[in-house]
């Protein structure tokens, strides 16, 4: 019975912890839609940070920028690599907003919550610059609050209420892709990045 304890607690401790990036790309439903499909991330949660307003809803979430918490298996993707992919998912060179949605709430960020994901943040930064051979405007944050959104803003880009759009009433996932495609996201995105593009 001891020998099966020691087993299951060894066991355990080979487990990795599951981690947390918090990253802002412009509209939240698409950077969560863009990360749900990311082999390791097991969860993403829309929602609003790195502003003093306490309790931020989607009326009001002044000086919040609108972000999504990223939860993923260190053993499968390394923050690095996701912080990587993040950098290849949005417009780094704008710094006022992200394709159609224009503002504060609207751009690029990268929350890191200790040393270890700043100096990580600061190096992809560093990288993609590198890469690109421009200036990123993304900024390397303290994290602070992560304030949840409201229940339907998550999984948007899978839902199948009836929404009324420009073009009609559509069902909600189509109206999201009807929305990322004449917001000129992913175009956009592969037109900085190419091949290394994350998109929808």
């Amino acid at each position: 019975m001891l020998r099966l304890v020691l087993m299951l607690v060894a066991g355990l401790a080979g487990v990795a912890r599951a981690e947390t990036a918090i990253v802002a790309g412009g509209c939240f439903w698409c950077v969560e839609s863009d990360f749900e499909k990311v082999k390791g991330v097991s969860e993403v949660v829309s929602g609003y940070t790195g502003g003093d307003l306490r309790n931020p809803t989607y009326r009001n979430h002044e000086g919040h920028y609108e972000a999504v918490e990223i939860t993923f298996d260190p053993k499968v993707i390394s923050y690095d690599e996701l912080i990587a992919k993040f950098l290849r998912s949005v417009d780094v060179l704008d710094a006022g907003g992200q394709f159609c949605d224009r503002g504060d709430a609207y751009r690029t960020a990268i929350f890191v919550k200790d040393k270890a994901q700043k100096a990580a943040a600061e190096a992809a930064v560093a990288e993609a610059e590198a890469v690109l051979g421009r200036k990123i405007v993304t900024p390397v944050l303290p994290a602070g609050t992560f304030w949840i959104a409201e229940d339907h803003h998550q999984d948007y880009y899978k839902g199948t209420d009836i929404v009324l759009t420009r073009a009609g009433p559509k069902k909600q996932s189509n109206a999201y892709a009807f929305y990322r495609k004449s917001c000129g996201r992913d175009a956009r995105v592969r037109e900085l990045w190419g091949a290394q593009a994350l998109t929808h």
